[in-house]
């Protein structure tokens, strides 16, 4: 109500307008930055000293005139009026409130006005254009920008004293002139900016005086058409003086107000339940419970069979130590160690070594089978190792020792020329401890993945592990030699393969890659499975068939061809081929349900007559053909926005599939390496589900699987309206130059733009000017774990600037200035603000709450989950648009320019 009647804001409006105009009249170029044909021109950079109303308004009109505005008051309260005009707001390096009575600042003590000095001395170097607003009721106003620092200033630079009349903010005012300073300063000290606005100014005091005798009253009873003082008005009678001649201050004390009554809500106090602590031990205890009781029952299913005990007790210590290993990777590391596991489950080639035969060519379906898992393992196997090599030779620094893990290759040889050694003079069987060893050479080649500093010495050790492991099994076969060069051509060939692919796979096509030697994985384990089957089935006195056999054979085969399918239409999805939207089949659960149903009778009638061909044989086809075309039905239903997940199932799927096999075929060295391969795409599937708050079961049945966080009666809250601030990339070099500190959130838009290089030129360039840059990086921001990490890492950019979503939320109020990358769903706040939104409740980069938000986008389109993002239309956000990679060079160029 008071203030319409404010005469000193209205005017003080109209004079911080005035003084933006004044200084364009005298400043001798744009203040927007210009490309032109001639060259570019940056915009103009402006400081405007007071954050009352005649400062808010400067920096207004300056912003939409284009200019780059910096702004200083001792009030905090200022800070937030200044950053939401987009205004960057500057801090003296001393804690003192200036906040004095009415609004208005106070007098600063001594030490603060040593520290304000020295800032604003170096603000004012910077700037074009300085605008001082700073009074202070009763007293001259402060001295802020001393003569040394308007010297300091640019030749053609212009300052504007609001404050000429109370003897000014920088010293070389004038009262009412302009005066030009030796270094060429303009300095303007007019004391009539409203008279400059005659008109206008008239007429806004004529508002206020208006509304000022309107608001006297009557107030209490509305009478329309009458007017007189209302005494009865509380804000009339506290202001009023004289009355017909009559002195009426003091106005009367007013009454107390009425206490309301307690509410039952007041009265009742809603006390936070107290946790059941009993209840949670109960909840544990009975899944031990449940736990133990299958093991018995699984113990008791088999007669208590050592040699399936001894395998059992193998499988679960592996995958104990699996899930211990696994866990210390560092997250930065999750895309190697998804290449390297899929290395090692190429030992699939050991179950298909154990039916190679014939001679040069295979003679029987078994021998074909075998040979055929052979050669796609060893495409698994070179391809993997030499993708890990490349992914963990990008983490190097120019520092760095020099390394020599080739020298490796020596005790490996030892080992294996031992071996061979021994098996050619009639020695002990030393095949079993090659497998030990191998075994162990594969759990530490995950373990090595803990650090950068070890990664690389991790995938020696993987690859030593699988050697050694092949080695062991070759050692085992009575070949003769026309089957040896057989297998010489299946593995020669397969590796050859996987080299070729290998070397043509960068960062970005790390996602489909993996997908597609997941696919080899599961083919090798149908193959192996199958062949098993069919060499038992030709030579029933040779290949004995018990229940952990077929049980083997069924689960390796129905799991392989889930991992074989699926993987292959995720390949289809993320390369391309394949639209990323989910397949909505009519009664998509149902037909998943009887895929399911029918895998598991086919099962059962295997398992009850595995020595009846014909059953058997139709049985296992059945489990091969609906497995297939589960997993191909199942991946297509899942939407791209969820394929992080479904790569690290199908990670965990090929795991579980060679674990199968280690059963089959009573291999311990297979069902070691399965578990921990199992267990190793089981946790980064946690890790992920976690990441997108997902649902793995939905996702994995082909539903989006959020866990939806709204409640009853809310409404939908996910479209969002407002218009959008856009920048160019002038403005954004220039808001960067001015930052202090800088973080840089990318996502799989710059991978896909390959724009990675550029923005390790523009971090050198950052750095070198004293500014903080880092990075942060959600679990999902690219289409596996761990792709941005590599993609940064190969543009040379520092891992330790790389942190992850945890490390580095919390600095995001701290940072001046955060650039979005080709990111969009990760710094979703719908996610956090939105209980109805389909992201409702998943961890997201919070980079809203920095002071400048610069988003760089091709268009304004919702990101990979069709979400729109409200961080769009917030007030400290502009957008960038166009090609990152174009956008990101440009930005480059401007900062070297500068």
């Amino acid at each position: 109500r008071g203030q319409a009647f404010d005469v000193l804001s209205s005017q003080a409006n109209l004079s911080g307008y005035r003084s933006v105009i004044e200084a364009a009249n005298e400043f001798g170029r744009f203040f927007a930055g210009q490309m032109t044909a001639a060259g570019k021109v940056p915009p103009a950079k402006v400081l405007v000293l007071g954050g009352g109303v005649a400062g808010l308004s400067a920096i207004q009109t300056a912003r939409n005139m284009g200019a780059m505005v910096s702004a200083y008051d001792v009030r905090p309260a200022a800070k937030e009026q200044v950053e939401s005009m987009g205004g960057k707001f500057l801090k003296v390096n001393f804690e003192e409130d200036g906040s004095g009575a009415g609004g208005y600042a106070k007098e600063m003590s001594d030490e603060y006005k040593a520290a304000e000095r020295e800032m604003l001395i170096a603000a004012a170097a910077e700037s074009d254009i300085i605008i001082s607003t700073a009074l202070i009721p009763g007293r001259p106003a402060p001295l802020l920008i001393p003569e040394e620092a308007v010297l300091r200033m640019k030749a053609g630079s212009v300052t504007v004293d609001l404050a000429a009349e109370n003897g000014g903010n920088i010293a070389t005012t004038v009262k009412d002139k302009v005066v030009v300073t030796p270094n060429g300063v303009k300095c303007i000290g007019y004391t009539d900016m409203n008279s400059r606005l005659a008109s206008t100014s008239s007429t806004l005091f004529a508002n206020n005086t208006q509304k000022f005798l309107m608001s006297i009253g009557p107030q209490t009873t509305k009478n329309k058409g009458y007017w007189h003082v209302d005494h009865s008005d509380e804000a009339v009678r506290g202001m009023l003086v004289v009355d017909k001649g009559a002195l009426t201050w003091p106005p009367p004390a007013p009454a107390p107000p009425a206490q309301a009554p307690a509410t039952a809500a007041q009265v009742e106090q809603v006390q936070e339940a107290p946790r059941d602590s009993k209840g949670e031990y109960l909840r544990s205890a009975a899944k031990v419970t449940a736990g133990g009781v299958g093991f018995m029952g699984l113990g008791y299913g088999v007669g208590g069979d050592p040699a399936f005990m001894s395998m059992l007790t193998t499988f679960s210590l592996a995958g104990v130590c699996g899930y211990y290993t696994v866990w210390g990777v560092a997250p930065a590391l999750h895309s190697p160690l998804m290449a390297v596991t899929n290395a090692i489950s190429g030992m699939t080639a050991a179950g298909g070594l154990m039916l190679v035969g014939g001679g040069f060519l295979p003679t029987t379906t078994s021998q074909a089978l075998g040979a055929a898992a052979v050669g796609i393992s060893t495409v698994n196997i070179a391809g993997g190792f030499i993708v890990t090599k490349k992914m963990l030779d990008m983490f190097k620094r120019p520092d760095d020792p020099e390394e020599y893990y080739e020298l490796y290759a020596l005790p490996v040889g030892a080992m294996v020329s031992g071996y061979a050694l021994t098996n050619l003079v009639g020695g002990p069987n030393l095949g079993p401890v090659l497998s030990v060893a191998s075994g162990v050479l594969c759990v530490g080649g995950i373990a090595g993945l803990s650090s950068q500093h070890t990664a690389r010495m991790g995938n020696v050790m993987g690859m030593s592990g699988v050697a050694l492991g092949v080695s062991s099994v070759l050692g085992s076969m009575q070949m003769d030699a026309s089957t040896a060069v057989q297998v010489a051509g299946l593995m020669g060939g397969g590796g050859a393969a996987g080299y070729a692919v290998a070397s043509k796979v960068g960062p970005t096509e790390l996602p489909q890659t993996v997908a597609a030697f997941h696919s080899l994985v599961g083919l090798a384990a149908v193959g192996t499975a199958v062949g098993d089957y069919a060499a038992f089935l030709s030579e029933p006195g040779v290949h004995a068939m018990d229940g952990v056999r077929s049980a083997g054979i069924l689960l390796a085969t129905f799991i392989g061809g889930v991992t074989a399918t699926g993987s292959l239409v995720a390949f289809a999805k993320l390369n391309g081929n394949l639209s990323s939207a989910s397949l909505q089949l009519p009664g998509r659960d149902q037909l998943n349900l009887g895929m399911g149903l029918g895998s598991l009778g086919a099962g059962a009638a295997f398992l009850s007559d595995p020595a009846n061909g014909a059953v058997g044989v139709t049985a296992l086809a059945a489990t091969t053909g609906l497995s297939g075309a589960l997993g191909t039905h199942m991946t297509a239903s899942i939407g791209g926005a969820d394929m992080p997940v479904v790569i690290t199932v199908l990670n965990s799927y090929s795991g579980w599939a060679l674990c199968a096999e280690g059963f089959m075929l009573d291999n311990p060295l297979l069902t070691v390496v399965g578990a921990l391969i199992g267990s190793s795409g089981a946790i980064l599937t946690h890790i992920m589900c976690e990441a997108m708050n997902r649902d793995v079961l939905s996702v994995i049945l082909g539903g989006f699987g959020t866990r939806s966080t709204a409640k009853k009666g809310d409404t939908d809250m996910s479209i969002y309206e407002g218009e959008h601030t856009e920048m160019n990339v002038d403005q954004v070099a220039s808001l960067l130059k001015e930052s202090s500190s800088v973080i840089i959130v990318p996502g799989y838009g710059l991978a896909v733009a390959k724009a990675q290089y550029a923005i390790a030129d523009m971090i050198k360039n950052l750095t070198d000017r004293g500014i903080k840059v880092r990075f942060g990086i959600h679990p999902v921001a690219g289409r596996m774990p761990g792709q941005l990490n590599v993609l940064l890492a190969e543009a040379g950019v520092p891992y330790d600037v790389v942190l992850e979503m945890e490390e580095i939320n919390d600095d995001f109020e701290e940072t001046d200035t955060v650039l979005v990358i080709g990111a969009n769903d990760t710094v979703n706040s719908a996610a956090i603000d939105d209980p109805n939104s389909i992201i409702a409740g998943m961890p997201v980069l919070e980079v809203w709450h920095a002071k400048n938000v610069v988003i760089f986008k091709r268009t304004m389109a919702a990101g990979y989950a069709g979400v729109d993002n409200p961080v769009f239309f917030k007030p400290n956000t502009a957008m960038l648009l166009g090609d990152a990679k174009d956008t990101c060079d440009k930005l480059k160029a401007a900062l070297l320019e500068k």
